[in-house]
């Protein structure tokens, strides 16, 4: 019985062995036998030769993803210091300079007073879609670039103030916001553009606006249509700008579907820099709109002005609304004169 016992486990064992040794075997196979000291890929001199001439160092892979081959890319590090020094300080200059800016106008120009005063007839401006697709388009801007200001300055400044738990919670919250209102941005550019493409075409008039200051420099009030020079400008940048960090974003977003890694890193520039100063832009916009000028919140608040800022600040406009609708109809009956 014994002996029994002792064949069997004899048997057994070896069994174990031979299985073991069918497993390994395939797995072995993959390996080189010998390690050739004078290979390319040991050549220091040929490693620092692709450094140096802009190459990659890559090696060979048996897994699906060959690009996880690439050991080592130099425009990476590249791209890492354009994004981790290069980005900050555009977007600080852009960005701290216009408020810089901002600030130094008003202290020294103040807000464009309603020069006429405020007559108590209103006309309309803005119809309630116009101002929907504006608010829409307006709310996710600034979430987007809350939340993309986050990815360039937010280790730096908000990571030591608020500690690592809760900065890793709000760069989560901050990545999902960034994306998926991204979609309503892109449709909120689409409606800008198709709604009030009409009327920001450029002009002779614009030309005569430009060279007086457009109202904002001095105290001059030079006639514009329903947009004038300075609101153009900033329809053709919310339209250029927005379609560009859409493009680019979206070809972040969905990695490899259209362009390799090296077409990506070229997107995340551009998002990054045009993102940059479509920030540094909007924040003179959003000046003219609140503080800069009496009476200019009405036209997107409340969708209508007073018939004295329409005189004061787009008479050819006023003129052109008067000849469609007549006086009467477009210069609605007075309302109560809001408070100054």
């Amino acid at each position: 019985m014994a002996g029994f016992l002792a064949q069997a486990r004899f048997i057994i064992g070896a069994l174990a062995v031979a299985l073991v040794l069918a497993i390994a075997a395939p797995a072995s196979a993959q390996q080189p036998t010998s390690v050739n000291p004078t290979a390319a890929s040991v050549k220091e001199q040929q490693l620092l030769n692709a450094l140096g001439s802009g190459g990659s160092v890559s090696g060979r892979v048996t897994i699906p993803d060959q690009k996880s081959g690439n050991l080592i890319h130099p425009a990476g590090r590249d791209w890492r210091q354009f994004h981790e020094v290069t980005l900050r300080w555009i977007g600080a200059i852009a960005i701290l300079g216009m408020l810089i800016l901002l600030v130094v106008f008003y202290l020294v120009r103040g807000q464009v007073k309603l020069e006429s005063g405020y007559s108590g007839r209103r006309i309309v401006r803005f119809n309630a879609f116009e101002r929907f697709v504006h608010w829409m388009t307006a709310t996710c801007f600034i979430i987007l670039a809350l939340t993309g200001l986050n990815i360039t300055f937010g280790k730096p400044l908000l990571l030591p103030l608020i500690g690592e738990p809760a900065f890793a919670n709000w760069a989560q919250w901050a990545k999902y916001a960034h994306n998926y209102l991204s979609f309503p941005f892109a449709i909120g550019v689409f409606c800008i553009f198709l709604i009030w493409i009409a009327g920001n075409i450029p002009n002779r008039v614009d030309v005569e606006w430009t060279k007086r200051g457009g109202g904002i420099v001095g105290h001059d009030h030079p006639p514009a249509y329903r947009f004038n020079a300075g609101q153009k400008m900033i329809y053709w940048i919310v339209v250029i700008g927005g379609t560009a960090v859409a493009v680019t974003g979206y070809l972040l977003m969905f990695p490899f579907y259209v362009t390799d890694i090296a077409g990506m890193q070229l997107a995340q520039t551009v998002h990054a820099i045009i993102a940059v100063l479509f920030v540094a832009v909007m924040l003179a916009h959003i000046y003219i709109g609140t503080i800069g000028m009496e009476g200019a919140f009405e036209a997107m608040g409340e969708g209508t002005v007073d018939v004295n800022w329409a005189r004061e600040h787009h008479p050819l406009w006023l003129a052109q609304e008067n000849a469609r609708t007549g006086p009467n109809e477009s210069q609605r009956q007075p309302m109560a004169t809001p408070a100054e």
